[in-house]
């Protein structure tokens, strides 16, 4: 087999395994369904925090990824973050609550 041969082989079968490769999927990405239920947990949990007469909220960001909610901003006591994951975790559909509030 001549060395042409060869390398034109070579070249077909590495794009070969880098289409293949880049047809794989990343763990990191989210389904349109995912998005969507990730939003609906988003906007359940903002209207919870907010809705609760107990919690004096100064500014909580609220973000979702695959159930995982993360709370982030500022509180005005440690006993408002407290109550924030607590008010998260009664949300039907998350998975757990990741805690990154500051008291101000």
């Amino acid at each position: 087999m001549s060395k042409l041969k060869l390398a034109v082989r070579f070249l077909l079968s590495l794009l070969l395994v880098i289409t293949i490769a880049g047809c794989a999927s990343s763990p990191k990405t989210e389904s349109t369904g995912e998005y969507f239920d990730d939003s609906v947990l988003t906007t359940k949990v903002k209207s919870s925090i907010l809705g609760d007469s107990r919690l004096k909220v100064l500014q909580i960001n609220v973000e979702t990824f695959k159930g995982v909610v993360l709370l982030s901003g500022f509180v005005d006591s440690a006993a408002a973050a407290t109550r924030a994951v607590q008010i998260a975790r009664t949300i039907r559909g998350v998975k757990s609550v990741n805690n990154a509030l500051v008291v101000k």
